[in-house]
């Protein structure tokens, strides 16, 4: 293996992540460096291997006749690389490793895990927060919590729970209300990353009316949260947002409306990897705490959304 002398590992990597996952910014999320790193680290590659494997186009990074047989054998490598490291982190079963999505972990998990724990003293978590659905069967990640429409390729997806939307306030601002039509005149928190729209939901409401105003616009859901506790707006917020905080008061639910987005919350797991006790154990003991816990805030059974709105982030 005299050849890999003569290239530089880290510049391989980046070469294989910008190939497999499409762009720069990309490879840069999954390997934590910069963009202009990663595209530092190509270029010195592309050099050392004396040949493009990317064409640089307005459309990103594409490859060339050599590079795109060349990253297929490339992927193919790095991809059994990551499985033999993978089963050897994989083999202490006391350690439970799970990727979640920020918000789910920061609003949802981090105030329940201490059951979990309890229950099971001999278990470990490892919380990865990311907001990528990583590669499971080249990663260490015994098991994936994501929102979506549960179809992605090349993963196992179990349903856990539907994706509602419905509005909160603190009850302050819910004294305000009588019924949804005095929504008008409240202002309103926005998530600038959420499709899902005040429109939607006044639509599934039966109601022809303007939408809340606008008071705050933030890019992160757990913002958007902060700002409907601190009393700056209604939020159209789910149950694993909000929950804790209708459970404890500081925000209501003024109206008994949910409206299902077409999304829903999944256990995601590699497909040919057997689900060892950890995860069951894990698995079994958040279905009963999102029961409990949703169950708590339900007020009305869910109303369906229409097909054109569809909600993405989690």
């Amino acid at each position: 293996m005299k050849e890999l002398n003569a290239i530089h590992l880290n510049g391989l990597r980046a070469i294989e992540a910008v190939g497999r996952l499409g762009s720069l910014q990309a490879a840069a999320d999954e390997l934590g460096v910069t963009v202009g790193a990663v595209s530092q680290q190509v270029i010195k590659a592309e050099g050392q291997l004396g040949r493009a494997v990317f064409e640089r186009t307005a459309r990103g990074m594409r490859p060339t006749s050599f590079g795109e047989p060349f990253l297929q054998k490339l992927n193919a490598g790095f991809r059994e690389l990551a499985q033999a490291v993978g089963s050897v982190l994989r083999r202490d079963d006391a350690i439970l490793v799970i990727s979640v999505a920020p918000i789910f972990a920061s609003r949802w998990l981090i105030h329940r895990i201490h059951h979990f724990s309890a229950a099971h003293p001999e278990i470990s978590l490892r919380i990865e927060s990311t907001t990528a659905l990583v590669d499971l069967t080249a990663s260490d990640v015994d098991l994936a919590i994501r929102i979506g429409p549960g179809n992605w390729p090349g993963v196992k997806a179990e349903f856990v729970l539907p994706q509602e939307m419905f509005p909160v306030c603190t009850p302050e601002l819910a004294g305000r209300l009588r019924s949804p039509a005095d929504l008008v005149d409240m202002p309103a928190v926005i998530d600038a990353n959420d499709p899902f729209t005040w429109d939607v939901w006044l639509r599934a409401a039966g109601l022809d009316q303007p939408a809340p105003k606008t008071r705050h616009v933030f890019s992160d859901a757990s913002l958007c949260l902060d700002a409907a506790l601190a009393g700056q707006g209604v939020l159209l917020a789910w149950p694993i947002l909000a929950s804790w905080a209708l459970d404890e008061g500081r925000l209501v639910a003024p109206f008994d409306i949910r409206v299902k987005t077409g999304m829903g919350y999944y256990f995601v797991t590699a497909p040919d990897r057997r689900e060892p006790r950890k995860v069951m154990l894990f698995k079994d003991w958040m279905r009963r705490a999102i029961a409990e816990s949703v169950g708590g805030t339900a007020t009305a059974p869910a109303t369906a959304l229409p097909s054109s709105a569809s909600r993405t982030s989690s």
